[in-house]
């Protein structure tokens, strides 16, 4: 209900009047019956301005921090998405991420359409990075299409660490879908896996138009942060290089 709600009457009505979007290959979304949509994530937007336009309702995984935050606005959040139909995934990784992908292949496999960004987390510069196999497992669990993804301009609506959305133009493609039947009994193979994870991801690199880097985000996010760190940590000792040779020299004796 709130779903219906959130789409056709609250927000939807909104998001089409200040982010129009040219939509294409609509038709490659199946009528009925489980199917994955596995899109590029470029702003925390993409969960919003993708399934507005799709005609069937669109189950996200969502990172469990927003169900369990504390207070008013926890509670708000965890409303508002639970509300929405997304469900809560623990990102710590061993069995927690085993029981997240056991509930989104049971949600393909009762028929619903799956939303899922096979990158794990934003692109912090706007290109594509390497795909984690999860999206290859509920696939071939579930034995259900992918069909690609690209959200392009979201990054320019929402960029990382913005609190106010922008006004722009945005484009959603839909390609093709992909049928991986011809891997049926492999599940848990890990050279299976990749392979059909490195598939998606060239499917997406070929809609999106992005450049493709053969890491993790989270690996880059993590390199960035350094960076950055070490920028800051540099500055200071520049400034104190500075200060000491403005300084008399002395000499003992």
């Amino acid at each position: 209900m709130l779903y219906r709600l959130m789409k056709y009457v609250l927000l939807g009505p909104l998001l089409r009047l200040f982010w129009p979007a040219k939509v294409s290959g609509l038709e490659n979304i199946p009528d009925s019956g489980g199917a994955i949509l596995a899109s590029n994530h470029l702003a925390v937007a993409d969960s919003f301005f993708m399934p507005l336009r799709v005609r069937r309702r669109v189950t996200f995984p969502a990172k469990q921090e927003y169900f369990t935050e504390r207070g008013v606005k926890g509670r708000l959040k965890k409303w508002f998405f639970s509300g929405v139909g997304q469900f809560p995934i623990d990102r710590s990784g061993g069995s927690a991420a085993q029981a997240a992908l056991d509930t989104a292949i049971r949600l393909v496999r009762e028929g619903h359409l799956l939303g899922i960004y096979p990158e794990g987390t934003r692109s912090p510069d706007g290109r594509l990075y390497k795909g984690k196999t999860g999206v290859a497992r509920i696939a071939l669990e579930s034995r259900a299409p992918v069909v690609p993804v690209a959200m392009i301009g979201t990054e320019k609506v929402n960029p990382i660490g913005s609190r106010m959305w922008r006004p722009r133009k945005l484009e959603i493609r839909f390609g093709r879908p992909l049928d991986f039947s011809r891997y049926e009994g492999l599940s848990g193979d890990r050279f299976v896996e990749r392979s059909i994870t490195d598939e998606i991801m060239y499917a997406l690199m070929e809609l999106s138009g992005q450049e493709y880097v053969d890491i993790y985000a989270a690996k880059a996010k993590e390199l960035l942060a350094a960076e950055e760190a070490g920028v800051r940590s540099a500055v200071p000792a520049q400034a104190r290089a500075r200060d000491a040779d403005r300084l008399p020299e002395t000499k003992a004796g």
